[in-house]
């Protein structure tokens, strides 16, 4: 609710073109994730903002243009940069426990991430992906190099590597609490978040038989 207040109080002062575009974009982004992409028309998200197909067009090519500008815009990779980015930690192990945790944290604060994520594997194939990983790998990086700053040895793993191992993992933990969390048995969902964060920095294996087997 908060979120969406800032929205409006911003759209305010923006030039009438750009607030009509922000509210077509805000109704795209209502009608796609309450009907899917495919279900909902350029025609439906006119008259959701009260204006003929014609004038929806002067601002959209189509409902593409539009989900596209959702990603690009509304994307909860947007929230989750910065707050990685301001993540605290002297040690590996305490800037990847701070960073994770920002990271899930704003991800239920996103309950949208899911549909958004699903709309664009589903119904586009994955098509946008490329787009989006030109605008977010860059800082991404850039948070990835704070591990090899901060203290404690690392692997020879590609920084690259790391950081999608990162995601990954994180992510996942995110999904699994999202879908089957209530299912879980307790001993499943006791600590899971520390145990996440262990099994990313140590693995699973017990460090004298790693060494037994180099």
């Amino acid at each position: 609710m908060q979120r969406a207040a800032r929205t409006q109080s911003t759209q305010k002062r923006l030039p009438k073109s750009q607030r009509t575009r922000a509210a077509i974009v805000d109704a795209g982004y209502r009608l796609f994730l309450n009907k899917g992409y495919h279900a909902t028309s350029m025609r439906e998200i006119a008259d959701e903002v009260g204006l003929s197909l014609g004038a929806a067009y002067n601002h959209f090519h189509g409902k593409e243009d539009i989900f596209v500008s959702i990603l690009k815009e509304r994307h909860p990779f947007l929230q989750i940069l910065p707050v990685m980015q301001a993540a605290r930690g002297d040690t590996v192990e305490a800037l990847v426990h701070d960073a994770a945790a920002r990271m899930i944290e704003i991800l239920e604060q996103r309950q949208d991430v899911l549909n958004l994520m699903f709309i664009e594997l589903v119904e586009f194939e994955g098509k946008h992906v490329p787009e989006l990983f030109e605008l977010f790998f860059p800082p991404l990086i850039e948070f990835a190099q704070r591990f090899a700053r901060a203290r404690g040895p690392l692997r020879p793993i590609p920084l690259p590597v790391i950081l999608r191992a990162f995601i990954g993992l994180f992510f996942s933990y995110f999904i699994t609490e999202k879908l089957i969390g209530s299912q879980l048995p307790p001993e499943m969902k006791e600590g899971a978040f520390d145990h996440f964060v262990d099994v990313y920095l140590h693995g699973i294996l017990e460090q004298s038989s790693v060494i037994s087997h180099q």
